[in-house]
């Protein structure tokens, strides 16, 4: 999908919903672009994050989210781009000019602050611009208690009344006052994310949802004003999900706190997102309310492994789509069904056309006991697995012993060239067939059959 459309269709998305992320956004990301050597992990990115809303920035593994959070809060420098964040309303679009032009951080004016991110190190970005943020692997204070982890959060200001250490060595009222507000600040969080009764216990002992809450407590207690969690439901079940939605919403309706989320769980990103962008290899391919990025054929694309024009232009790889979906959710994004034999269409997709390297030998059926859930791959969607199970492929050991040439040959097959060796497929492949027990899909329905 070409930017000329993605812009036009997100306009008339955002006029239909009233979003405020273009008229009032708190963070602007424009034009962002991180190379890694050779490797552009980011490429010419731009949207805003809405004051007082919830943004979502959502994508297949590889898209390049945790890089773009990573930039956000100063963990990485980028090689092209500016970050603007807002404390006052509106765009303050002068401003932001005369701030760029002049080459400082950040500038306050009687209606808010500005400041260019990418300018400041990490600790200026929370202590200054005031964006807080949680991590993929939960990063607590394992042998601090639960209570004492909010109170590292507030060392800011605890410093600052203690004279830095003095006014705390000698327990002075002023000290004394800041510490009472911080243990306040904590027990009020520890309420909100029902963990209280928990207060002393060490941080390490709690269970892994709780544990999870607890992140999110400790990053509001350096009061943000923008909040990004980096994957929040990731290991979590339904219930723990249930619970980490209605904290998001009150995070979001009662502090005013922007909330800038990764998340691969739909669930999760659909029903509370005002706002979601989409993300696929560094590129910006959709960005929308809810309900125009999940009808987003683009979107669709990319998370089933498959590219949109195969979509649009084979009717076999449409049938996949279709079934991967659900009729009804095929129907609502505008994808028909098309009327073709989809086992025979798949294995023909096969013997035309030329590709490089290698055919590798495949199956007539899966062995006893059924196919393994390819999907498992990383970067193996639904389609594709359909794809590979019409080149006889069922089982993790089969990819696992693809060599070179093979590798070349299914990457072409499937359209993506490079992307196998950039996934490492074969690697993952190696370590699930190691794994006994490993889930299937499905039962076989005959005796393993020759190599093709």
């Amino acid at each position: 999908m070409s930017a000329q459309v993605v812009t036009a269709e997100t306009s008339a998305a955002t006029s239909a919903t009233g979003a405020t992320w273009h008229s009032d956004p708190i963070l602007s990301v424009e034009h962002l672009t991180m190379r890694f050597g050779g490797l552009i992990a980011i490429n010419d990115l731009s949207f805003n994050v809405g004051r007082g809303e919830i943004t979502a920035l959502i994508g297949p593994n590889g898209a390049g989210k945790t890089t773009v959070f990573n930039c956000v809060t100063g963990f990485y420098k980028p090689t092209e781009g500016r970050i603007v964040m807002r404390h006052g309303p509106g765009r303050q679009q002068e401003l932001v000019d005369q701030l760029t032009m002049s080459g400082a951080k950040w500038r306050t004016t009687p209606d808010g602050s500005v400041f260019l991110l990418e300018r400041m190190p990490d600790f200026e970005i929370a202590k200054h611009a005031r964006v807080a943020r949680t991590f993929q692997n939960i990063r607590l204070f394992g042998g601090m208690t639960v209570l004492e982890n909010l109170l590292v959060a507030q060392h800011n200001p605890l410093m600052l009344a203690s004279a830095f250490t003095v006014g705390g060595i000698l327990h002075l009222p002023g000290f004394r006052k800041a510490e009472a507000e911080a243990i306040d600040k904590a027990v009020y969080w520890l309420e909100r994310v029902r963990l209280i009764d928990r207060a002393d216990d060490p941080a390490a002992d709690l269970p892994y949802g709780d544990q999870r809450r607890l992140e999110i407590a400790r990053a509001m207690c350096t009061d943000p004003h923008l909040l990004c969690l980096d994957e929040p439901a990731a290991g979590l079940n339904p219930r723990e999900s249930a619970d980490l939605n209605a904290l998001l919403q009150f995070i979001r309706k009662e502090h005013r706190t922007s909330v800038l989320l990764i998340e691969h769980d739909m669930g999760v990103v659909m029903e509370i997102s005002d706002h979601i962008v989409v993300l696929d290899y560094g590129v910006k391919i959709s960005d929308g309310d809810a309900d125009f990025v999940r009808t987003d054929p683009s979107v669709i694309a990319a998370y089933l492994g498959v590219e949109e024009e195969e979509i649009e232009d084979k009717p076999e790889v449409a049938s996949l789509v279709v079934e991967a979906l659900g009729e009804e959710a095929a129907v609502e994004a505008g994808i028909e069904t098309p009327a073709v034999d989809v086992g025979e269409a798949v294995a023909a997709m096969a013997e035309t056309g030329s590709h490089p390297g290698a055919k590798p030998a495949g199956l007539d059926a899966p062995r006893a006991g059924g196919a393994d859930d390819l999907t498992r791959i990383k970067g193996i969607g639904p389609v594709n697995a359909g794809k590979l199970n019409g080149l006889g492929i069922w089982h993790f050991e089969q990819i696992a012993a693809w060599k070179d040439e093979e590798v070349a040959w299914v990457g072409s097959y499937l359209s993506f060239p490079g992307r196998i060796e950039r996934e490492d497929w074969v690697g993952q492949a190696r370590a699930l067939a190691a794994k006994p027990g490993a889930p299937r899909k499905g039962k076989g329905n005959g005796k393993a059959g020759e190599g093709r």
